[in-house]
């Protein structure tokens, strides 16, 4: 059995799950060719980066300067390889970077370093800003202005558009998992948030944080990225997994570590199944064969 799931982001809006169906399919399409669980995760992932609905690669976030676009990303495999770039700037599919990290003796490239290491390694120059990165971004502004601070509590006491604050934001990090019949694997990528200073890290490039693969099966969380990276949701999650639980009994358990009010999603795939959830929305999608 093969199995690659995806997600879109926690509160990404569930009609795009065409999006995670396609990147899973892609996903399983790369197993099919006999290119292992890390390619598929990778390559289902390099689908979410290309599709501006969702907040990684060309669909990221423009940070408070309303110029700079910062992004992470990470991959790891079942018998413990971690790698993962952050901070990364005009660089199409920051997923790639990551994965190409695994070449070298290092877990993590930061900013400059991270971007450098995308041109040597044959990933050109890209601006990923897109016309609805701007027009998020110009939604916060106008309401941060009118704000002592710039917090999502600070916004959403001042929010006073039509479209939902959540919504305004853009989805959060964007995800895959995959079985190959041999090994699990795990990849995030993330467009960071508006609301956010300049060299802002969360948790897509922290071990057992954002995502997290063993022998028992894999995970990949999405959402407020301080609340998960602080939890170390993910290796938590795969401890719950290996202690025999199911996909879905994960998913419920993840859902239910942090505070009431933090923005999450997960999804779990082990031997057998998979599983997704999220507290707000999320599109996702799983597939087998």
């Amino acid at each position: 059995m093969s199995i690659v799931a995806s997600h879109g982001g926690s509160s990404s809006n569930p009609n795009h799950a065409d999006g995670p169906e396609l990147a899973s399919l892609t996903g399983l399409q790369a197993i099919g060719q006999g290119r292992g669980a890390l390619q598929a995760a990778v390559a289902a992932t390099v689908v979410l980066e290309d599709d501006d609905r969702f907040n990684a690669g060309t669909g990221s976030n423009l940070r408070l300067d309303g110029i700079t676009i910062q992004m992470d990303a990470s991959c790891m495999t079942s018998d413990g390889v971690f790698s993962s770039v952050a901070a990364i700037e005009r660089t199409k599919n920051p997923i790639l970077v990551a994965e190409s990290l695994r070449g070298t003796p290092h877990i993590l490239l930061v900013g400059e370093g991270a971007t450098e290491f995308a041109r040597k390694v044959g990933y050109p120059d890209h601006d990923p800003t897109t016309r609805a990165a701007r027009d998020r971004f110009d939604k916060v502004r106008a309401v941060a202005g009118l704000t002592d601070g710039w917090s999502k509590a600070d916004l959403a006491r001042a929010w006073n558009f039509a479209t939902p604050l959540r919504e305004a934001l853009g989805s959060d990090t964007v995800g895959s998992v995959a079985w190959d019949g041999q090994t699990f694997a795990a990849a995030l990528s993330s467009g960071g948030t508006s609301a956010a200073l300049l060299g802002r890290v969360g948790d897509v490039p922290l071990p057992g944080c954002g995502l997290y693969a063993g022998p028992a099966g894999a995970i990949a969380t999405t959402g407020d990225g301080e609340y998960i990276a602080r939890s170390l949701l993910a290796f938590r999650a795969y401890e719950e997994l290996a202690r025999g639980h199911s996909a879905a009994e994960v998913v419920d358990w993840g859902l239910d570590q942090l505070e009431d009010d933090v923005d999450l999603g997960l999804i779990v795939i082990n031997r057998h199944e998979f599983a997704g959830g999220a507290r707000n929305r999320m599109a996702w999608h799983g597939c087998t064969t």
